[in-house]
């Protein structure tokens, strides 16, 4: 209740708070006072709770990503939040009301959100600046100046605004640093195999690179049923982490010698794995898995943006074995719908969580969260907003 009288005090205003603002690409986050705008019409400002440090945040920190140049800007994409007040035509949620915002629209009107067969929303496709109805940002700094928002969310501040076709409303009971792994990379891994490949019990699965999103490929690929799922990384200690997750088989690049890894794992699964996934973001890896497949039904997932712009390039008889590739973003999950789902099947221990969570940091060491990152030392840094 004592939450529910704080954010009456603040509905209908402007709220000055403090948000980790970067001012220019690589840089470390500077603690600023920002204004932040009161909702407009479908938008809810939400009190974020605790946010975590997801790899594309870095990515676009570095500016490596996106349009480049666009800063002052509040990163953060993972999170949980308390619903602080909503704007016109918002019916879903309600001030008090626990919200899990992810950065991939999901409208539930257009003709692909009602569609089974995709998740990219065609009345707000996913890219550009600002909010998703009229581009523009909720935040100013102490000058005035406009601080831009990162899609969609920008979860590094203690409160923001975010579009209802980019927020789902989820048990209050649930706990709060495992739902901040819902907004992004885990659903992402687990839906690539659970909805984008449909793995089928008793299969065969190869992920290359073990971060987040593919241990959260080997967790969907382990509930989905996979006999044997291989991880194939450079790290020996993802070897160790993987193993949480259900992957039963490593291949480390390093040590096969002049033998090619694709020759490896045709070895390991009798001919070639039947769904491999790309979990890095080089053209190179996804024409590799490509050719780690079975021929004849073997499928390729590509999960990893190409981090270099490199074009994939593809042999033609290669894909006239009958093998498939495709893309999958948010791993093919429908989030206002399947986020939920996802929730519950943790309830049920069903699917693990817990393991994501390496480190915990609070929001003044935020910085902190990017070293381990960059370190190569965690898989999931949860940022406490207040503790």
């Amino acid at each position: 209740m004592a939450q529910l009288t704080s954010v009456a005090k603040t509905s209908g205003k402007p709220i000055r708070c403090k948000g980790a603002v970067c001012r220019a690409a690589g840089e470390a986050l500077v603690m600023e006072e920002i204004e932040v705008a009161t909702p407009k019409a479908y938008e809810v400002r939400i009190k974020v709770l605790c946010t975590s440090l997801c790899h594309s945040d870095l990515t676009y920190w570095k500016g490596l990503e996106g349009p480049r140049g666009v800063f002052p800007r509040i990163f953060g994409h993972e999170a949980v939040g308390m619903v602080e007040s909503v704007g016109d035509n918002v019916v879903e949620v309600k001030e008090g009301d626990i919200v899990i915002p992810f950065f991939h629209p999901n409208c539930e009107e257009c003709w692909d959100c009602k569609s089974k067969e995709s998740n990219i929303c065609s009345k707000f496709p996913f890219g550009g600046l600002g909010m998703p109805r009229d581009g523009t940002s909720r935040f100013t700094d102490s000058k005035g100046e406009v601080v831009h928002n990162f899609i969609k969310v920008s979860s590094f501040i203690e409160y923001t605004v975010v579009d209802i076709c980019n927020l789902v409303k989820i048990n209050p009971d649930f706990p709060l640093d495992k739902a901040c792994l819902l907004s992004c990379g885990v659903p992402t891994g687990i839906g690539a195999a659970w909805k984008t490949a449909k793995v089928k019990k008793g299969s065969t699965v190869a992920i290359f690179g073990l971060g987040a999103i593919g241990l959260a490929v080997a967790e969907g690929a382990r509930i989905s049923g996979a006999a044997k799922i291989i991880g194939v990384d450079l790290n020996p200690e993802k070897f160790k982490i993987g193993r949480k997750f259900g992957v039963t088989d490593f291949i480390n690049p390093k040590d096969c010698g002049n033998r090619p890894v694709n020759e490896v794992i045709k070895e390991m699964t009798d001919g070639g794995a039947d769904y491999c996934f790309e979990c890095v973001g080089l053209a190179s890896l996804m024409n590799l898995a490509f050719t780690s497949c079975r021929n004849g039904s073997g499928k390729t997932i590509v999960l990893g943006v190409e981090m270099n712009g490199t074009p994939l390039t593809l042999g033609c008889y290669e894909l006239l074995k009958g093998k498939t590739i495709t893309g999958s973003i948010f791993g093919g999950i429908k989030p206002k719908t399947d986020i939920p789902l996802l929730a519950q099947s943790y309830i049920d221990k069903e699917l693990h969580l817990d393991d994501f969570i390496t480190h915990e940091v609070n929001f003044e060491d935020i910085n902190r969260a990017f070293d381990l990152l960059i370190q190569g030392k965690s898989l999931r840094c949860i940022i406490w907003m207040a503790r």
